[in-house]
């Protein structure tokens, strides 16, 4: 245990009996914890395994390489469509932990391995994402904005095409890029 990070396990959650059973249990496999993101993460020389975090109807572990873990069961599900390599297995109460706490076990076993063996997850390129019409069209009216785009870091171009692509409306695209066109012209991030 971490005494940097008991703050977030002490802190009063409606998780907070199943945040205690995972820490006990990821501990049990003897990562190292640390606190990254917001949350407890799990590392074996210095390298992510897993994540425990919550969100508002579950909490989880989550897995940074689970794409490459054994997932016969399907316990380990991808968050969402644009999430390439983690895994999440979540929970609604401790007797759900409780009743594969030897899968889970298994996974994180599992998860060093990969982890030692250097085996990476084969990530989507930025160029092989989507560029939504309405910001080829910006593209066209201001080269400048191309060549800005063109200039951000890879990942801060996938948050962006990722972003002004979600809405179903073109107007709401439009006002995002707009929106955006600062951060961009900055050199920034969606969230920077």
């Amino acid at each position: 245990m971490n005494p940097k990070v008991d703050f977030f396990f002490d802190k009063d959650s409606k998780w907070q009996k199943e945040f205690a059973l995972l820490r006990r249990l990821i501990l049990e496999c003897g990562l190292t914890e640390e606190f990254k993101w917001g949350n407890p993460c799990y590392t074996i020389d210095g390298r992510n395994i897993v994540l425990i975090h919550c969100f508002k109807e579950y909490c989880a572990v989550l897995f940074f390489k689970g794409a490459l873990l054994q997932n016969a069961d399907g316990i380990l599900i991808q968050q969402s469509e644009n999430v390439q390599g983690a895994r999440q297995v979540r929970f609604t109460k401790a007797s759900e932990i409780t009743k594969i706490k030897n899968k889970l076990k298994a996974f994180i076993f599992e998860a060093i391995e990969v982890e030692k063996s250097g085996i990476k997850v084969n990530l989507k390129k930025t160029k092989d994402y989507e560029v939504c019409e309405e910001l080829q069209q910006k593209f066209k009216e201001f080269p400048l904005l191309k060549e800005a785009f063109g200039a951000l870091t890879p990942g801060r171009q996938r948050g962006y095409l990722l972003y002004f692509a979600a809405p179903k409306q073109p107007k709401t695209r439009i006002a995002r890029i707009e929106k955006s066109l600062d951060a961009i012209f900055s050199g920034k991030g969606l969230n920077d």
